[in-house]
């Protein structure tokens, strides 16, 4: 609840200084799903049905519709290999919950389709950025990249996080860990790892920062958990005395 009630304050405070064309637009939100060749079927369906409840949670869907003057605009598409991005959902403004009804429908419906088995990282943020490049009114644009793995195709992520900075985007990362028993400490492990890589390479932009599901089956309470963080003002970070 108080994170709502200075969510609610603090975009109330920015659309009566922003001016008229901004108001259009509160965040574009692009996200970006690994369906690379190490996530099998059950972990690709885990992957949009976690996405389909994240954004229907009710504190996501609060955060996601504070401010109906000034919608979030959605995009979804999945990755693999370098020449793989396949959109799922073309830019959509979020202005009440049918609409995150339909896009959740819409999420859970989608079949998986043949993508080639590679891990192109880097041309995958390459193409959400050319995504968000689409919505240049919006107030803050904001690519999300999930993956369970590193790069091994295509440009690598530091070249292309290198070309991104002047772009004005920020790049948050989900890292989602092996579903196999690995046991507790490897498992650990290998999630640290993996966040370290993304830490490293991926994320971009003020406030920039990675979530880490422990593996597909966590990945819509992790999902849920970064939506909100990114549908935070940041400025309102500083008003939190924890």
């Amino acid at each position: 609840m108080i994170r709502a009630v200075r969510l609610a304050a603090g975009l109330a405070g920015m659309l009566a200084l922003a001016p008229p064309v901004a108001a259009q637009c509160r965040q574009a939100l692009a996200l970006g799903l690994d369906v690379s060749g190490s996530v099998d079927a059950a972990e690709y369906r885990l992957q949009l049905d976690g996405l389909a409840a994240a954004l229907t949670d009710p504190q996501v869907a609060r955060a996601l519709l504070a401010l109906p003057a000034a919608p979030v605009r959605l995009a979804v598409f999945e990755w693999s290999g370098p020449g793989y991005q396949r959109p799922l959902l073309g830019w959509t403004e979020v202005t009440d919950h049918a609409t995150l009804a339909r896009i959740a429908a819409r999420l859970a419906g989608t079949a998986r389709s043949a993508a080639p088995p590679g891990t192109g990282l880097g041309a995958a943020m390459r193409h959400g950025a050319d995504l968000l490049a689409d919505q240049p009114a919006c107030w803050r644009r904001t690519l999300d990249i999930s993956g369970d793995g590193h790069h091994n195709q295509g440009p690598h992520p530091r070249e292309v996080k290198t070309d991104l900075v002047r772009r004005g985007i920020t790049v948050n990362a989900l890292a989602i860990g092996a579903d196999a028993p690995r046991g507790g400490d490897r498992r650990q492990a290998d999630i640290g790892a993996l966040s370290s890589y993304f830490r490293a390479w991926v994320i971009l932009g003020p406030g920039a920062f990675v979530e880490t599901a422990l593996g597909f089956d966590d990945y819509g309470a992790a999902m849920a958990r970064k939506l909100l963080r990114e549908l935070e003002l940041p400025n309102l970070s500083a008003l939190d005395p924890q």
